[in-house]
């Protein structure tokens, strides 16, 4: 049954999980987006900074100016509604918003350039074939490809000479999230026809099959390697409920990385990584019915734990990309995660939070951040997966 289909069945739907879905479809989903982003774009100009959250006192917390793993998504959003919109001021806007990092490009002291990047300088490259986008990619990619030990075949995800990182005891860890980065090497091998930024990114997908996932097909947050020999020193979690459960935006991150793995590769262990991550997600019993997961799949006190709509986002748009590659058929969960994230129950009402689009996300609850709030990358690959739904 398809997303609209799915939609129109309003009583069914509310009478069984989605309270408040209301009969629409992709299009209209995308108009309702746009026209809550466009308060946050007027909220946006004139703090004169990027939004990322609301604070614990309920005001519009912004990116970090000296860098933040998040500063590409708003951008990346207003690319998007410029896509379906053809509407300049979000052309305009995603302009201006990513040239307040675009010298970030240069930092060598952190994995997430792939995040940042490719969010927003990739799609737009993808929608005006700007050549200076291209470029800007190009060092990007060059300062993530500093932080790849052949050695260990991985890229180092965080630096732990300072911060709570240095508390760890760790060497050269890597976290599951790092698969996200690997897209923006693909492209760049793409642009300039050198193998290198391809076989670096093929070598941290193929080290991560092997030492990030367990039997039952979920995902290690983070593996400690020793940069010396390439041994696995330990496994552990920095923002799951422990080093032996699944964070849910983890498992995510790892679906939505092999599946942009195998699209640049057409290596089919990518494809069954992707599958068997896909399985694990949607067949996970104690997931609600609404298909939206629990912050982490082990959370100790499910069901009274906080849901995270960021992980649900993130996996309808990847199983959106997977399900044109697969012989197995996920629409049945695309249809489930859509029509949830498109109720009252998880899309604010216009006007309210904040100007956010979707609710009840959470950043880290380990670290007491973000919990139950809006977050721009939630907004984000909602967005993708509504336009990816709708070129269906």
């Amino acid at each position: 049954m398809s997303f609209i289909k799915t939609l129109l069945l309003g009583v069914i739907v509310i009478s069984i999980s989605c309270k408040g879905v209301k009969e629409e479809n992709p299009k209209t989903a995308i108009q309702k987006a746009e026209n809550q982003l466009s308060f946050l774009l007027q909220d946006a100009e004139k703090a004169n900074l990027i939004p990322r959250t609301i604070d614990k006192t309920g005001n519009l917390h912004w990116t970090h100016l000296n860098f933040d793993w998040t500063e590409g998504f708003f951008p990346g959003s207003c690319w998007y509604l410029f896509e379906e919109t053809k509407d300049e001021k979000w052309k305009k806007a995603a302009e201006k918003f990513q040239d307040m990092f675009q010298e970030h490009k240069y930092k060598t002291t952190n994995h997430d350039l792939g995040f940042i990047f490719n969010c927003s300088f990739g799609n737009g490259f993808r929608l005006t074939k700007n050549k200076a986008f291209k470029e800007v990619m190009i060092t990007a990619a060059d300062s993530l490809l500093t932080r790849f030990n052949p050695v260990v075949g991985c890229i180092k995800s965080w630096d732990t000479d300072k911060g709570w990182q240095s508390q760890r005891g760790w060497k050269f860890p890597v976290i599951i999230d790092n698969m996200m980065n690997l897209e923006l090497l693909f492209k760049v091998s793409e642009f300039t026809n050198d193998p290198k930024y391809k076989e670096a990114a093929v070598t941290h997908a193929n080290t991560t099959i092997k030492n990030h996932f367990r039997e039952d097909n979920s995902s290690v947050h983070v593996v400690d390697y020793d940069s010396e020999n390439g041994a696995v020193r330990g496994k552990y979690t920095a923002q799951g409920a422990a080093d032996d459960s699944s964070w849910a935006r983890g498992q995510a991150w790892g679906l939505y990385g092999f599946t942009i793995t195998y699209r640049y590769t057409r290596d089919k262990v990518f494809l069954e990584q992707a599958e068997k991550i896909a399985h694990y997600i949607i067949n996970f019993k104690e997931t609600p019915k609404d298909g939206i997961p629990y912050w982490d799949y082990q959370a100790s006190k499910i069901p009274n734990e906080p849901r995270d709509v960021s992980a649900a986002a993130i996996t309808v748009s990847a199983l959106l990309e997977l399900n044109n590659f697969s012989d197995q058929d996920f629409g049945p969960a695309i249809d489930k995660i859509m029509n949830s994230l498109a109720s009252d129950q998880y899309t604010a009402q216009l006007g309210e939070n904040k100007h956010f689009i979707l609710k009840h996300s959470v950043g880290s609850i380990p670290h007491g951040n973000e919990i139950d709030v809006p977050l721009n990358y939630a907004d984000y690959y909602y967005l993708e997966a509504l336009v990816r739904y709708k070129k269906k």
